[in-house]
């Protein structure tokens, strides 16, 4: 007999998580020795109190948030402008706010706020607003509002800079909006809009991106500079081959040729410890996890539900796949975690508030 989906996805979750602080552990090692014992004991700290919150969001009728919606997504705004005028800076970029011992991610919490607010507005909408032929003020109320909402956010995180989480509201917002019935050519316009004034933003990008993308092309223009983490971590994957050197038995994050290796790079920590069936296994967990969520979407009582399934779904798809193809060469680095996995507790724990929230709509069907 199949598990019932909120089972299956707590399930598969831990087992995501247990798999990422094995793989921290390692990463956080050098020849033997714990030298970021620290970022291992908060990463587990994070875990204890996402999987707490996760539980009361599980326990809590997804239903009664809609009037924090609008109010989460204000302060959302608000902490991204206060990043800019009072953030941490850290490798060029300011997207950190100290709060004592731990830092707080305000784009993170800006998915997660872009999220609901997309799927309030949806759901309070008339199917006639947001599908078939639409006159221009139905234009305006689907399609217009939500983007412009969804850039207002954008902008302050590519200000950061930080174009990674600027890209992945806009594909939160182009996957809730075609779920929501806009018709996709519509969609297909603004994305081929996007394309056409792609060459305009070259001259805002900050040095080290452009640096990032030219190496995408040829990563052996900077074999030293830009290029060296790239080159490091499809060392540490194919030297993993089939099953793998084993665990902390690697030589390129052991001997501490790859950097960022706890971060957005722990993939090629797996790929050489666990090799290409260990990568592969996360792979599947990912996409059955994924897929629950979708199967959640699909039995929620209310358009509500369903649309705020499918945005998280969108968030950890992308982020997955864009973490995995930049550690395996075939999309530009733009620092976006390995969802669960990474370390840091600003992405950890809310996407687990996320995931209660799914589990909550379950529960309801």
């Amino acid at each position: 007999m199949m598990l019932r989906p909120q089972k299956t996805i707590v399930i598969v979750l831990l087992i995501i998580l247990f798999l990422g602080l094995v793989c921290l552990y390692s990463s956080c090692h050098q020849k033997g020795a714990f030298i970021k014992k620290e970022i291992f004991t908060k990463q587990l700290m994070w875990v204890g109190v996402g999987l707490l919150f996760m539980f009361l969001a599980s326990r809590f009728d997804y239903r009664k948030i809609r009037p924090a919606i609008i109010p989460l997504y204000i302060f959302a705004f608000l902490s991204l402008f206060f990043v800019l005028a009072m953030g941490r800076t850290i490798m060029g970029a300011q997207r950190w706010i100290d709060l004592g011992e731990i830092s707080f991610q305000p784009s993170e919490l800006g998915k997660f706020a872009l999220i609901l607010l997309l799927a309030k507005y949806y759901s309070s909408r008339g199917i006639y607003d947001v599908s078939g032929a639409f006159p221009r003020a139905a234009i305006l109320r689907a399609l217009v509002i939500p983007l412009f909402l969804t850039l207002l956010l954008t902008g302050l995180v590519l200000v950061q800079p930080d174009l990674g989480t600027a890209i992945v509201y806009l594909f939160v917002f182009l996957s809730v909006a075609y779920l929501a019935d806009i018709s996709g050519r519509y969609l297909f316009g603004l994305i081929g809009m996007g394309i056409v004034f792609m060459p305009f933003f070259w001259h805002f990008l900050k040095d080290y991106q452009k640096s990032r993308l030219l190496v995408f092309l040829n990563p052996n223009i900077d074999p030293l500079g830009a290029g060296y983490t790239v080159i490091q971590s499809k060392i540490a994957i194919g030297s993993g081959r089939f099953f793998g050197k084993g665990w902390m038995a690697g030589t390129q994050s052991q001997l501490n040729f790859l950097a960022e290796r706890h971060t957005d790079f722990i993939f090629s920590v797996i790929g050489e410890e666990w090799g290409f069936l260990g990568s592969l296994a996360l792979l599947v967990l990912y996409g059955f996890l994924i897929f629950m969520i979708l199967k959640v979407s699909d039995v929620a009582k209310d358009t509500f539900g369903r649309l705020f399934c499918v945005g998280v779904a969108a968030l950890l798809f992308f982020h997955a796949f864009i973490n995995i193809a930049m550690n395996v060469g075939v999309s530009p680095v733009v620092g976006l975690p390995l969802p669960f996995i990474s370390y840091g507790g600003s992405s950890l724990v809310i996407n687990l508030v996320a995931i209660g929230i799914v589990l909550n709509i379950a529960r309801q069907k």
